[in-house]
């Protein structure tokens, strides 16, 4: 070497390795980062409220564990974890559906199963329309598998 302190570069190099290394795990954070976090408008023992949605979409409440999900004219509630083993699910906005990061069950914005290892639908929680708002009773959980007609039951007309 003719004298050159490569110490900078060294650093230059660790400094590029560390910033790499952060956008990476930016970049994979926020696709597990919801289109829209929501909260509820109010909760009142076992129920909460949130707004109707004006369009087709889906927004996360983290504190109640719901997702609130709009698809054509129907609104539906769902548990926020994926019925295979409780994994906080993912909704894919470029792709139009819920998917599970743990094994990658797939779900239509409605809770249908499409597939994976899951073997039923999104956990829905009755609801019922009261004015512009839907409200979830969080103590009715309908499983597809074992309440069938309430399970298809459970959503508000927008």
């Amino acid at each position: 070497m003719s004298g050159h302190d490569c110490t900078g570069c060294d650093l230059g190099r660790r400094r590029f390795l560390r910033d790499a290394a952060v956008g990476t795990a930016l970049a994979a954070f926020a696709t597990a980062i919801p289109m829209e976090a929501i909260e509820a408008i109010e909760r009142r023992g076992n129920e909460v409220s949130y707004m109707i949605p004006a369009k087709d979409g889906v927004s996360i409440d983290k504190k109640n564990d719901t997702m609130v999900a709009r698809t054509g004219s129907k609104v539906f509630i769902f548990a926020r974890t994926c019925p295979h083993q409780n994994t906080a699910l993912r909704w894919l906005d470029g792709q139009n559906r819920f998917q599970c990061p743990k094994h990658e069950s797939k779900y239509t914005p409605d809770g249908v199963f499409i597939e994976g290892r899951a073997t039923r639908g999104l956990d829905r929680f009755a609801v019922k329309k009261a004015g512009g708002n839907v409200v979830a009773d969080l103590d009715k959980l309908f499983h597809e598998d074992t309440d069938a007609a309430d399970w298809k039951a459970a959503f508000v007309e927008a």
